[in-house]
């Protein structure tokens, strides 16, 4: 591995080199010496799936004359030529050039990135992560389940970055996703889930030891079997305006799709609007949009145990940690470098300082682009969830996606979830199935009116957030508290 690298860093210094020589004011070069993926699949009791994958190469990029050019290759004879190929790119690309891109200055970063792992998955015999699977399937069994469900993801990358700017760092992802779920026909017929992904307070390692410790993830089992029992034998959530008080198997896709998405800088600029929509922010909304209440706090942050941490991102820069709302008032964006220079041209004022570390590509063969990386709401003051559920006289409960439709800008949403309860005069009473609940994001996040405290934490990963053309799919973090918001519109009607 050593050598291969010391070739590769010799070609690419070479490479960045020639590149400023041919005018060129920026480029970078992404090698990923080794990203590795394995999934495992238990369906009612059979390994369904057992796949894997392992891919090699570099991408580069060029800045020139305000544009950019991108090429990538898996042959690490021809990075000389994949540079060439990128210079060619971006001169097309300057012919018909919109608003030149500009990189700005930053100072040459240098380090190493891993994440804590004691047991790498990928030494673990594929009989041992296959049998782990069958026990966690074997205490899903119960006479209510008509049929389950255990996956487990593994991902493992090693990536070296430099730049004309001096900059060089790696980094190690290691990654373990695994989610169970049972179903069943309810009594009209419709297939009702349970379901749980492996999840953390944000602590602790990422190894093999993480999925294979039964209070991590196996011994929620018996658990989503028996509430699986009680939605099947549930009513229909009935529309009213209630309040609304969000787990954080709810929460995080909450905060994923209208606070995380709608704030990526790309997505404000107009980028994404042919593919996945756009944004209800403007740039000169950056330090005075009223976003929520008081209560909110969202921010981008450094959590040890996350798919959204990653030491540097794929412009070299080391990973912040910083506020995105502030109180309720929007402060910051998710950004890279190469956009600031535009949002700040069109807010007609500084509004972004620096990069928040949010270049992120999927694979070598991609280039970055804005990404989410721990989207989290700051735990707050108003206690645990019992006593959340104590200060609700008309409320519901609610807990994992089952459906969403979310507005081209983020302005407005609809979620289907697994389960609800019932919360009447401070007390948790019944189940209700098919919950549902809409809203418009400004006004439902001004509507938040208590945030639990640490206890109710969690770390929720996301392995599949898609975005790009070509698309790329992105792993992430959020970590969020229980959450309560007022007067919204759940059920639906007949």
């Amino acid at each position: 591995m050593t050598r291969e690298v010391d070739k590769v860093t010799s070609a690419v210094e070479a490479g960045l080199d020639r590149m400023l020589e041919s005018g060129c004011s920026f480029a970078d070069a992404r090698f990923y010496s080794e990203d590795r993926t394995r999934r495992i699949t238990i369906y009612d009791g059979n390994l369904e799936g057992n796949s894997s994958n392992l891919e090699q190469g570099i991408g580069i990029r060029v800045l020139f004359q305000g544009a950019v050019g991108f090429a990538a290759t898996a042959n690490l004879d021809a990075v000389s030529a994949c540079f060439d190929r990128a210079l060619d790119n971006a001169r097309a690309a300057a012919r018909l050039l919109g608003f030149p891109r500009d990189m700005g200055k930053a100072q040459p970063a240098h380090g190493e990135y891993s994440p804590p792992v004691r047991q790498d998955p990928f030494d673990i015999p594929l009989t041992e992560h296959i049998a782990l699977l069958k026990q966690i399937d074997d205490r899903l069994k119960h006479p209510a389940v008509a049929h389950r469900y255990v996956t487990s993801l593994y991902q493992r990358r090693r990536v070296f970055y430099w730049n004309t700017e001096g900059t060089g760092v790696s980094r190690v992802s290691s990654n373990i996703f695994a989610t169970m779920t049972v179903m069943a026909p309810d009594k009209d017929g419709r297939t009702q889930r349970r379901s749980h992904n492996l999840n953390s307070n944000g602590s602790g390692s990422r190894g093999f030891e993480w999925l294979a410790d039964p209070n991590s993830f196996a011994g929620h089992a018996e658990r989503i079997r028996q509430e699986l029992a009680e939605i099947i034998a549930a009513e229909p959530m009935t529309p009213a305006k209630r309040d609304v008080i969000l787990l954080p198997g709810q929460g995080h896709l909450q905060v994923h799709e209208t606070i995380g998405h709608p704030l990526e800088l790309d997505r404000i600029l107009g980028y994404e609007l042919s593919f996945a929509g756009g944004s209800h922010v403007r740039p000169s909304d950056i330090g005075t949009l009223r976003y929520g209440s008081d209560k909110l706090n969202a921010r981008a942050m450094l959590v040890e145990n996350s798919p959204g941490t990653f030491g540097f991102d794929d412009e070299g820069t080391p990973q912040p940690d910083y506020l995105l709302i502030d109180k309720g008032i929007l402060v910051n964006v998710l950004c890279s470098r190469i956009d600031l220079g535009e949002a700040n041209a069109k807010a007609g004022r500084e509004v972004v300082k620096r990069s928040g570390g949010a270049a992120r590509a999927a694979g070598f063969y991609k280039t970055p682009i804005d990404r989410m990386t721990n989207v989290c709401i700051d735990p707050g003051a108003d206690g645990n969830l019992d006593d959340i559920i104590k200060a609700t006289e008309n409320g519901v409960i609610l807990d994992m996606p089952v459906s969403w439709s979310i507005g081209s800008n983020r302005e407005h949403f609809h979620f289907g979830c697994e389960i609800a309860w019932e919360v009447k005069d401070g007390r948790r009473t019944r189940v209700l199935r098919n919950p549902t609940y809409q809203g418009h994001t400004l006004e439902f996040y001004n509507s938040l009116d208590m945030v639990g405290d640490r206890s109710t934490w969690r770390l929720i990963q996301v392995p599949n957030c898609g975005k790009g053309e070509p698309n790329q799919i992105m792993e992430v973090g959020h970590g969020v508290p229980v959450m309560r918001f007022r007067n919204v519109q759940t059920g639906e009607k007949e």
